[in-house]
């Protein structure tokens, strides 16, 4: 090992940090997904939509100079896509995850066709807060510099865990998420319900693409995501379709993600890549660990494709 003015103390710090700089753009695109999934719907097409969100973000925010342009900009095409797979969901005998994956595949190859040219240049980032301005240590000022996209998830956690249960549209998502029948019963429109739902989704998915690339790492890149956009759904169902539950889920797989920089950080030199791998290995652990051909999904929307 070599010295790091901290020693291992480097390790856990490295943790922390990446835990909420990886986790970040888990946080936006499971909460989309819980938004999706609880109206009864999957979207197994929000890996092209962060994709697309963060090259969408990085080329406006390289045009215009803002950031939050490019934001606002990945929210708009990321609504986009969320409306597009959402109508053609509507349709009789129409898959849902057959549409996600054709959605998919679209997204990825329109970001990377469109932004080729984007590769090169600089943009600007997205703003962070310095809370580590209190200490002396370089590593610990860098551990605290957080970006403020992560407290707005942390909030969106908490408002919708408290929207689902006491408001009317969480009522009219989950009457619908449970039963068309009785959602039509009642009066309500389920196809409008989860096309509105699914473009929420996208929008917020795009919000995480558009953290890669402005924020962490900061750049725009074909092999930007490394397939988050679908281990998110693995995170809600573990998180079993609770708001808090994704951000605290969010949280460890950005834990996991950090092992391998986090060891690297403290001079480890042999083995360290290995863990690198941590975040699909939970993935795959997590999909094992809920799944079972005797008991349902404890929590899961009933009318959701995944649990047909």
């Amino acid at each position: 090992m070599e010295d790091t003015g901290i020693g291992l103390w480097g390790v856990p710090l490295a943790i922390f940090a990446g835990a909420i700089r990886v986790s970040t753009p888990f946080i936006f695109v499971s909460l989309g997904e819980t938004i999706t999934e609880r109206s009864g719907r999957i979207n197994l097409g929000l890996e092209g939509t962060l994709v697309f969100g963060a090259m969408t973000a990085y080329a406006v925010a390289v045009m215009t100079g803002s950031p939050t342009l490019g934001v606002l900009a990945a929210m708009a095409t990321g609504a986009l896509f969320g409306t597009i797979h959402g109508w053609i969901c509507k349709w009789p005998k129409v898959n849902d995850i057959a549409i996600g994956i054709a959605m998919m595949q679209f997204g990825l190859g329109l970001a990377f066709f469109l932004g080729k040219s984007f590769i090169q240049p600089v943009a600007p980032k997205l703003p962070s807060i310095p809370l580590g301005t209190w200490s002396a240590v370089p590593q610990v000022q860098a551990a605290l510099n957080i970006n403020v996209l992560f407290f707005i998830g942390a909030a969106l956690a908490l408002f919708l865990f408290w929207a689902f249960k006491n408001t009317r549209i969480g009522l009219i998502l989950r009457v619908v998420g449970d039963s068309t029948d009785a959602a039509r019963a009642m009066g309500i429109n389920p196809d409008r319900v989860r096309l509105l739902a699914t473009a929420a989704g996208g929008s917020l998915a795009a919000i995480g693409g558009a953290y890669l690339s402005l924020f962490y790492p900061g750049s725009w890149n074909e092999g930007i995501s490394s397939g988050q956009g679908l281990m998110a759904v693995a995170l809600v169902i573990f998180a079993r379709w609770n708001p808090i539950g994704c951000f605290l889920a969010a949280l460890l797989f950005g834990g996991a993600g950090a092992l391998g920089p986090a060891l690297q950080s403290v001079g480890v030199t042999q083995g360290y890549y290995l863990f690198y791998a941590a975040p699909y290995v939970l993935t795959l652990i997590i999909l094992i660990a809920t799944s079972s051909p005797t008991r349902s999904l404890a929590g899961a929307p009933g009318a959701l494709s995944l649990t047909k």
